[in-house]
């Protein structure tokens, strides 16, 4: 999931763990300790695109790293606090600095998303962005930089079983979506993967942020404070029930459709589209070619008429199939792949269950959500560099076309 839900769940599962002896740091502890898993995409910094994309939700993102990890976290956090050094007034600058970054970086992507789907910055959200970022620095300097804080008495073991449940529901949740996530390792490089949310979600996100935020504004171990906090916990662990329900529901139309259109197929994929559980996407397997189609259960009736045809191309690829990064493309995607010839002249490869990007199938690069550009060096070697997304694709007509799709036409 999106970095922000993965905030909000170990913020209110730090809550559960210690908040009533801690208060709103259990949330900050909370919201770090769920923010770790996700620190392995500093890779991407040191090492190419498919040896990141093969460490992404890997070992920080296994039962075995939840169980370890938080010894070590849980040692640091308790000699921290033992040391007094949460007083030091760099310390408390630092740390606020860090937040404002936060919420400014979190404003800019919503105005940048305004954008993208209007063209045009809104002075309402631009001047809210202003507000809220001196609103926060204004209270950070009054109840927290300029305030001599209450000393910390929390043993080894309390901590450890924050940063234990912030860290291990941090994976379970990310094995919902479709990118999948490596829960065995190291014992196993098997991604679990249940396509049933999308990475981005904002009915699973919201109503759980604003929960979190009431309750952060209750007192200390009161009954409003836990029962809000966990009205939150429920409220999106139902929905994600919902989209388990919505995904037997969506199979079931998938298969009936695809046998309807005389469509024969191996094995096929279904998961839903990005920020919403009511617009589907499924991929099947044919001999040559896969068959995509898209299906909400806003439709009108519980069909998909037409299915994209998208070939194959495997045999454009013969070459590299003894590649080991060819080969990490291949476990990564699950073999349902598709090759294009793109207009430069270079091929494409493209992992076909993320969906594709156009409701209707144009037959070019632009079709596709999550791609890989393949070419050979001057020494005949394979290199492989993730597919960038076009500066020039017009997204607010996408988007509108998504936004349509859903509500059933």
């Amino acid at each position: 999931m999106d970095s922000i839900t993965q905030i909000v769940l170990g913020a209110a599962v730090g809550e559960v763990a210690m908040g009533k002896k801690l208060g709103n740091r259990a949330m900050v502890w909370g919201a770090i300790a769920g923010t770790i898993p996700d620190l392995d995409v500093l890779a991407n910094f040191v090492v190419d695109d498919i040896t990141a994309l093969a460490f992404h939700r890997a070992i920080s993102h296994s039962f075995f790293f939840a169980i370890t990890a938080p010894a070590l976290f849980a040692y640091l956090a308790a000699k921290f606090y033992q040391s007094g050094s949460h007083q030091s007034g760099v310390f408390k600058w630092l740390m606020s600095s860090i937040w404002v970054f936060v919420l400014g970086a979190f404003m800019v992507a919503i105005n940048y998303a305004s954008y993208q789907s209007t063209q045009a910055i809104s002075p309402g959200l631009f001047t809210a962005m202003i507000v809220a970022i001196l609103g926060l620095i204004f209270i950070l300097k009054r109840n927290y930089i300029s305030k001599d804080l209450e000393d910390v008495q929390v043993s080894w073991r309390d901590w450890y079983w924050l940063f234990f449940w912030s860290i291990f529901t941090h994976p379970l949740l990310d094995s919902c979506t479709t990118y999948g996530t490596q829960l065995f390792q190291p014992f196993s490089d098997y991604r679990v993967a249940f396509n049933n949310i999308s990475v981005a979600d904002p009915f699973y996100t919201v109503p759980f942020l604003i929960c979190l935020l009431v309750a952060r504004f209750l007192t200390r171990g009161s009954k409003a404070r836990y029962w809000i906090n966990w009205a939150g916990i429920a409220i999106s662990s139902l929905y994600l029930i919902w989209t388990v329900y919505n995904k037997f529901k969506v199979n079931a139309v998938f298969e009936a459709s695809l046998e309807k259109n005389g469509i024969v197929y191996s094995r096929y994929t279904t998961s839903p589209t990005i920020l919403n559980n009511f617009l589907w996407t499924c991929t099947a397997e044919g001999e040559d070619k896969f068959y995509q189609g898209f299906y909400s259960i806003l439709d009108s009736r519980p069909e998909v008429p037409v299915f994209n045809v998208i070939p194959k191309n495997h045999h454009l690829v013969t070459g590299y199939q003894s590649e080991e990064d060819f080969k990490v493309l291949r476990w990564f995607s699950k073999d349902y792949y598709t090759i294009l010839e793109r207009e430069d002249g270079l091929l494409q490869y493209n992992d076909l269950r993320f969906g594709i990007a156009n409701i209707e199938a144009k037959g070019d690069e632009s079709d596709y959500i999550f791609g890989f550009i393949l070419r050979e060096d001057e020494h005949g070697n394979l290199t492989i560099e993730e597919q960038r997304p076009n500066p020039e694709e017009d997204m607010s007509g996408r988007f509108k076309e998504l936004m349509d799709r859903i509500k059933g036409n």
